[in-house]
């Protein structure tokens, strides 16, 4: 199962490569990531969710998912599941 592969403090980046983030856990289906990634300004200092539906890979230490970086922090969660 992929959640046996996440580990806390993986690197969750983009298919482009870029970062998006640090792994703080798997919660109910989403990678959870570490509040040093919560964002800016009203969302800043808080956890974000990734769904593991866009996880495409795991390379070694890192997850790539299936979307660039760009496009993949629009489908960021709060922890309620609601999109940033």
């Amino acid at each position: 199962m992929i959640t046996d592969k996440i580990l806390r403090s993986m690197e969750v980046i983009g298919a482009d490569g870029v970062h998006v983030g640090m792994v703080d856990g798997v919660v109910d289906g989403r990678i959870r990531l570490a509040k040093q990634d919560g964002g800016q300004g009203r969302h800043k200092s808080h956890s974000h969710f990734i769904d593991l539906g866009l996880v495409a890979a795991i390379e070694g230490q890192k997850i790539r998912l299936a979307a660039n970086a760009d496009v993949a922090v629009t489908f960021e969660e709060e922890e309620s599941g609601k999109l940033i």
